[in-house]
């Protein structure tokens, strides 16, 4: 029994050694001044590298930016609206500004008060029907 009781301490001694050896040497290496200065040198390059690419983002995002604009006032459409009907014709303008007049002298509104207008025409009535600001609905002759 006492060889066996020799071969299981073996391994606690190797165990206990290996051990007090970890906590003897440092983890880290001893720096002097100079590699503490090349340390902080590096970090600086470091720092002012990821400074430069942020900068060179921040432009790069600016440059995407600008073709979407004029991308979007090309995709713009002009369209004109003329309505003829028993020998009349109106245009959209006119149909608005009749509607515009209605607001200011029959409804007796403010003209900055007139926001959005929705027109909706009945040939066959010679009537047009309006919804003002998406509130006040109506209808003039033309």
């Amino acid at each position: 029994m006492a060889v066996a009781k020799k071969s299981v301490a073996a391994p606690d001694t190797k165990e206990a050694a290996a051990k007090t050896a970890k906590a003897v040497t440092p983890a880290t290496p001893v720096k002097t001044e100079a590699d503490k200065k090349e340390a902080a040198e590096k970090k600086a390059v470091v720092k002012k590298e990821a400074v430069k690419k942020e900068a060179v983002k921040k432009t790069a995002v600016k440059k995407e930016t600008a073709p979407r604009k004029t991308a979007a006032k090309k995709a713009e459409l002009k369209s004109e609206l003329h309505i003829q009907f028993n020998g009349k014709s109106y245009s959209e303008e006119e149909l608005v500004k009749i509607a515009r007049d209605v607001w200011q002298y029959d409804l007796k509104k403010e003209a900055s008060e007139f926001v959005s207008v929705e027109l909706y025409v009945n040939p066959e009535e010679s009537v047009v029907y309006y919804v003002i600001n998406n509130e006040f609905t109506g209808s003039f002759f033309i």
